[in-house]
């Protein structure tokens, strides 16, 4: 055996109990100890095998710090045909999840068990790569075709039951403690003579799958997975499982599992995978800081983003209290987060007994007294700093010592917004993206003085509510927004340069985004950059910048919810289509301001767009607003539609090299002017020295 596997009898069973801390991942040491568990129990008096783990989970996966490095005897696969070869019948008994290789394991075995609350599932994808361990192709065997591609292609979860349901589990164990369940239905399976069940004795009929299928999946997936080449990987795999034998089949997925495991989306998407992990871990905050209770919490402003927030955390099973200024408004907030809710119901993905579960934990009020005893406050008001700071100076007098009072805003000073109370340690900003309870990201802003368990206590409960948390100190715009001015002023100026909005956007798609700029634009509503614009006073006064956006505004045409923007859009479908008006605009705009338009590629477009994003993320690391280049990634991928394939901005500027990115921004600035294109000092530096930002993270931490 090994220190993380022991191998026991119990009666005329043998039980092979992993106990790899915290998720059982599949280590060297867990995989020889299963084997030479295995090899002991052929040789004993059992007349079974049960494999069940110990903690918290059945095996969670494969140990992910073992990519990239040469590959130690035995290998997963190598004890995999062990198991299902095995003269005894083995079962394996799970709980907590079983993922990746943790459940390709179990499907390896003859029988599976599992408590309802267990998981199982095929994550890969996620990180660029597929199942390497037989997964693609004992999956269709048992449970079809297309329910097995859609398992691995999103690479999500199902439940214990769903599971079952679709033959992956062969029972689920109501009642009673896991190993003495599990150990009575093996005895069952061997009292009843069940047989050894090798799902590699299914064959699957090629008439069955109907002709063009894989194509049309490949195209469905194409349009969904932009920038991926895992899902299409997954897709050959599952081909090869229908029309050859199961060890062609795993040669066939050995051979693309290690050309993913090789390829750069692959290794993006690990980057981003890490760096969520790393994301939560604040420099000089202890990882044992003591957190508060936080056991209820109140949300100022009922509209979109107020109410995705109360969902945020009534999801969570958090009791949430909504605050209006009238009762008219508090009803209507609530009424949106109704027909959220219903919506949900209406795509099969929450049953109305959970929505009124959920629904039971959102109250509301018109009444600040009636926050006396909440444990944590998020202001969720407009834009403006003199509102924000007078509903702050009301919880100050009406909230308990110790509560945490944090503001969901995208660009305000949370440092002035603190001088409005007398407890500034206790205030934060809580930046979540819309709609908040369906975006992922949340920056959590620390002011001069937020006190440090504050931090801990949020970035806690950002990961209980289902969010990935990034740090930021106080700037405008944070980390994110910040960033993206100089993307969005970029897309803008193109047109003016001689671009349509559809060639700006087509680049980005291409690239991976998931919408264009100017569609987004489009989608946010353009009036909204139209009056922040107006509202500040340290913009360069360059027409060029905004003069079409600006424009389409004052005509009404205000994007998607007009039914115009810089695109038309279908009123029953809300496809967008180019608007000859449009392009006629721009090219009658630049003429005006003497603008010579040209043609462009989309590298240059693609550079003109994204350079500035690394060029202000390299202030911001100077500046010590994100802790680490990673950071920015997270935000950016999570937060922005960044393509996780491409590892977030930072990631990919280390990829195409600093110094090309450098001298590039160096050729624009003489074009363009130094207003726009100045390079940080940072990036020429690190570009001098032929260096990364992952290596100036690296020396910094």
């Amino acid at each position: 055996m090994s220190n993380v596997v022991s191998y026991e009898l119990v009666d005329n069973i043998g039980v092979i109990t992993v106990n790899n801390p915290p998720v059982n991942a599949l280590s060297h040491s867990v995989r020889s100890g299963i084997q030479n568990a295995l090899q002991q129990a052929q040789d004993d008096d059992s007349d079974a095998v049960l494999l069940i783990c110990e903690g918290r989970t059945f095996i969670a996966g494969a140990d992910i710090t073992e990519f990239g490095k040469p590959p130690q005897s035995p290998s997963l696969p190598e004890v995999l045909v062990s198991i299902e070869n095995s003269k005894k019948l083995v079962v394996a008994a799970i709980h907590g999840t079983a993922l990746g290789g943790g459940f390709e394991t179990s499907l390896a075995c003859h029988y599976r068990c599992a408590v309802p609350g267990a998981k199982v599932g095929l994550p890969e994808v996620k990180l660029g790569l597929l199942p390497g361990a037989g997964g693609t192709q004992r999956v269709p065997r048992i449970a079809g075709v297309k329910a097995a591609l859609d398992m691995m292609t999103s690479g999500n979860p199902i439940s214990a039951q769903a599971a079952s349901d679709m033959g992956l589990i062969d029972e689920v164990i109501e009642g009673g403690e896991l190993r003495g369940s599990a150990l009575n239905y093996v005895r069952d399976l061997v009292e009843s003579g069940a047989p050894l069940k090798r799902i590699r004795d299914i064959n699957i009929d090629p008439s069955s799958i109907e002709p063009g299928f894989f194509e049309n999946y490949r195209k469905q997936l194409a349009r969904k997975a932009r920038g991926q080449i895992a899902p299409e990987r997954i897709v050959s795999c599952v081909e090869a499982a229908v029309t050859m034998p199961m060890d062609r089949g795993l040669e066939r997925e050995r051979e693309l599992f290690t050309e993913l495991v090789q390829s750069p989306e692959s290794a993006a998407m690990r980057h981003i995978f890490f760096a969520e992990r790393e994301a939560a871990r604040i420099k000089d905050v202890a990882g044992d800081t003591p957190v508060r209770d936080i056991r209820r919490v109140a949300i100022i402003g009922g509209g979109t983003m107020g109410g995705g927030i109360a969902m945020s955390f009534a999801n969570a099973g958090i009791p949430v209290t909504l605050l209006e200024i009238n009762d008219e408004a508090l009803q209507r907030g609530l009424g949106i987060i109704r027909k959220n809710y219903s919506i949900t119901v209406k795509k099969g993905k929450l049953s109305e007994a959970r929505v009124a579960e959920r629904l039971e934990l959102i109250s509301g009020t018109t009444s600040y007294l009636d926050l006396a005893d909440v444990d944590l406050v998020i202001e969720a008001v407009f834009e403006n700093p003199d509102i924000k700071k007078e509903v702050f100076a009301k919880l100050d007098s009406v909230c308990k010592p110790g509560c945490i009072l944090a503001s969901n805003t995208s660009y305000q000073d949370i440092d002035d917004i603190a001088t409005a109370t007398g407890r500034p340690e206790d205030v934060c900003g809580m930046h979540f993206f819309s709609p908040a309870n369906v975006m992922k990201l949340l920056e959590v802003v620390r002011g001069e003085k937020t006190a440090k368990d504050v931090l801990a206590t949020v970035m806690k409960l950002g990961k209980k509510i289902g969010k990935v948390c990034v740090l930021s100190k106080v700037c405008y715009g944070f980390i994110g927004n910040r960033m993206l001015s100089g993307y969005g002023r970029e897309a803008q100026m193109l047109l003016m340069d001689g671009c349509t909005p559809a060639q700006v956007d087509s680049a980005l798609e291409n690239f991976g985004m998931a919408m264009g700029v100017i569609a987004m634009s489009d989608l946010a509503g353009l009036d909204v950059g139209y009056k922040a614009r107006k509202a500040r006073k340290d913009l360069p006064a360059d027409p060029k910048g905004y003069i079409v956006a600006d424009t389409l505004v004052e005509m009404g045409r205000l994007g998607q919810k007009s039914g115009a923007g810089f695109y038309q859009y279908d009123p029953a479908t809300r496809a967008r289509s180019s608007d000859p008006e449009v392009e006629a605009l721009i090219r009658e705009k630049a003429a005006e301001l003497g603008i010579g338009q040209q043609q462009f590629s989309d590298e240059e477009i693609l550079q003109r767009c994204f350079f500035p994003l690394v060029n202000e993320g390299a202030l911001i690391l100077e500046e010590g607003i994100a802790q680490r280049p990673s950071d920015i990634d997270v935000v950016y991928v999570y937060g922005y539609a960044f393509p996780a394939a491409k590892g977030g901005p930072m990631y990919w500027a280390d990829q195409v090299g600093l110094k090309v990115i450098y001298e590039r921004i160096c050729e624009f600035r003489d074009r363009y002017g130094e207003q726009y294109w100045k390079p940080a000092p940072l990036l020429e530096r690190l570009a001098s020295e032929g260096k990364t930002f992952a290596e100036w993270a690296a020396s910094n931490d």
